[in-house]
């Protein structure tokens, strides 16, 4: 429902050649899909900052190689930003989708930015778009912080936000799977 975005990858030297087979088909097929072969793994900081260093737009959304939007999702969010002039940092409401896809749970809905219950926990989680300018002042990234990156990210990002908001809508689908925290928060300690 919106057309003007750009998918940027970065691949942390996974060695898979059908992983590189899939991207390259993708990148050659559509220019606004940017895909970089790393010579190496950088970690999760290092290869998002990698992909970041890909990306041409005023803003970035964040989302895992597994998980999916919803159709809507972009249309949401550019909605919100033309809504809210001046915003810099939004955020949805997400569920968790089922390996195959066919079933969706577990519906988060989130309250509108509240500072106190960030400082207790992660709810922003999944399906943040962050202006580039923002991210940028924060210093995107930071490596070390494997694990709880993008709660460091959105600690750091939402300090600094001029104007922060909340789609109350479910945009993002968060996959379960036996390796993702999804399903199991000890699937990564």
């Amino acid at each position: 429902t919106y057309a003007n975005w750009e998918l940027c990858v970065a691949d942390g030297n996974s060695g898979r050649q059908d992983v590189k087979k899939v991207l390259d088909a993708y990148a050659s097929s559509d220019n606004r899909v940017r895909v970089r072969y790393l010579p190496e793994n950088k970690k999760i900081a290092g290869n998002t900052n990698e992909a970041l260093a890909l990306a041409t737009g005023e803003f970035t959304a964040f989302l895992d190689h597994d998980d999916t939007l919803a159709p809507f999702a972009l249309y949401e969010i550019v909605k919100t930003l033309n809504d809210n002039p001046g915003a810099d940092f939004i955020y949805s409401d997400e569920d968790k989708i089922s390996e195959n896809g066919r079933i969706r749970f577990e519906p988060h809905f989130k309250p509108d930015f509240s500072p106190d219950t960030l400082r207790s926990y992660n709810y922003i989680t999944h399906f943040t778009v962050i202006k580039k300018g923002l991210l940028d002042s924060v210093g995107r990234f930071r490596e070390g912080f494997e694990g709880s990156q993008d709660y460091d990210l959105i600690l750091r990002a939402t300090e600094k936000a001029s104007r922060i908001c909340h789609v109350s809508k479910v945009l993002y689908h968060w996959r379960v799977s036996r390796n993702s925290t999804a399903g199991n928060f000890k699937a990564k300690p």
